[in-house]
């Protein structure tokens, strides 16, 4: 149960893929990535001096990296025999005589240590088997894709091994949880190819859930700031005056594909716990639900549910009011029933659909959690394991 944030026009900027592809939210405004440069009237009482983005630019652009990315023509060929391999009614249809054309895009990436590692968004490379890096300086390098989590928009990919690289330059993580609205950040990043950009502004909003991420399960945390932003600077750094990175720029709110005013970025502390997933599959993370539709307990489902033959015996909590996948329903599978109430997870109270989705927003495909739920007036502790769902 996302909140959608329709009153904000986003759309996630990918990486200026060559055909131009994105998610449009009504016929006249979408969501992209990073934007351009605003001057901020300000009394001169109240301007501090002391602010100084020189510095700042001086450390984050050497770490930030141009990223070029690209499926080739025979991976291209093998999806679209994959396809009608397993796909009998592509051909009736009519997609399954489509032809498959290559993809190509570019956008930016963070050097995250001195060895190549680099963090960038998933709608950047998530496509592509063919990645090339560029410095600031100039040099080239080949890149591999370590892993994707596409429900955060986070990729890690690093530099090929047997190449010159050595002491590469990188930022260090701030502590994300404590950047303040009014705060002044610096995006860098990689606009229209124009390489080692860098603009200014403050943290407008932190926490923005825009719902503009696709796929079942996401999770959005977005800092909002008025940093300008364009194409190509999705995966670039976001950071505070001392250089440290607190955010991958990942989208602009627009209703013509440039900036507009807002840009957003994943927050720097939840950037680190997907890199950290990642590299410990080894791969690609797949975030996993339980599979179930649910409803906060409240006086009106309480009668709802009883006009159903449901007896709700607790007021709050969340009940459940069917099942998601069916037969791939991983509460299902495990015994949790229609009309039990979640009243727990792994020992955390539930009192409301929110605290549900905190609970369960970074569990993965093979991860057991423990559901308490009431059930008919009693109390049951139901161990879930989280599987694969359609």
């Amino acid at each position: 149960m996302k909140s959608i944030f329709r009153l904000v026009i986003a759309g996630i900027i990918g990486g200026a893929i060559a055909f131009g592809a994105f998610k449009s939210f009504d016929k006249d405004t979408v969501i992209y990535e990073q934007s351009p440069i605003r001057t901020h009237q300000v009394s001169q009482s109240t301007i501090d001096c002391s602010i100084d983005f020189v510095q700042a630019a001086a450390i984050a652009n050497p770490a930030v990296v141009h990223i070029s990315a690209e499926n080739n023509a025979y991976v291209a060929y093998k999806k679209k025999q994959y396809r009608r391999q397993y796909d009998r009614f592509g051909d009736f249809w009519g997609y399954g005589r489509t032809r498959e054309r290559p993809q190509a895009g570019t956008g930016s990436g963070v050097l995250i240590d001195d060895k190549g590692l680099i963090v960038t968004n998933n709608h950047v490379v998530g496509f592509a088997d063919v990645l090339s890096v560029t410095m600031e300086d100039g040099k080239t390098y080949e890149a591999e894709k370590i892993g994707t989590d596409p429900s955060t928009d986070i990729a890690v990919i690093r530099l090929k091994e047997g190449q010159s690289i050595d002491h590469l330059p990188y930022l260090d993580f701030a502590d994300s949880d404590q950047a303040k609205v009014g705060e002044w950040v610096v995006a860098v990043g990689n606009p229209f190819n124009l390489t080692s950009t860098v603009t200014a502004g403050i943290i407008s909003a932190i926490g923005r859930d825009l719902d503009i991420i696709q796929g079942q399960k996401t999770i959005e945390e977005f800092i909002q700031t008025d940093a300008v932003v364009n194409p190509g600077n999705s995966g670039g750094a976001l950071v505070n005056t001392k250089g440290e990175l607190i955010g991958i720029n990942t989208a602009i709110s627009s209703p013509t594909g440039v900036y507009a005013g807002y840009s957003f970025a994943i927050p720097g502390n939840l950037v680190k716990r997907v890199i950290k997933d990642i590299l410990e599959v080894g791969g690609n993370v797949q975030r996993a639900m339980l599979g179930v539709g649910i409803a906060e307990v409240n006086e009106e489902i309480i009668d709802l549910a009883k006009s159903q033959g449901i007896d709700i015996k607790t007021n709050k909590g969340v009940l459940v009011t069917g099942y998601i996948g069916r037969y791939y329903s991983s509460a299902k599978n495990s015994g949790v029933e229609i009309g039990d109430v979640i009243i727990g997870v792994d020992g955390k109270p539930i009192d409301n659909v929110k605290q549900l989705q905190n609970a369960i927003k970074w569990v993965k495909v093979g991860d057991t959690v423990n559901i308490k739920v009431n059930r008919n007036g009693k109390v049951k502790s139901i161990p879930v394991k989280l599987r694969n769902g359609l």
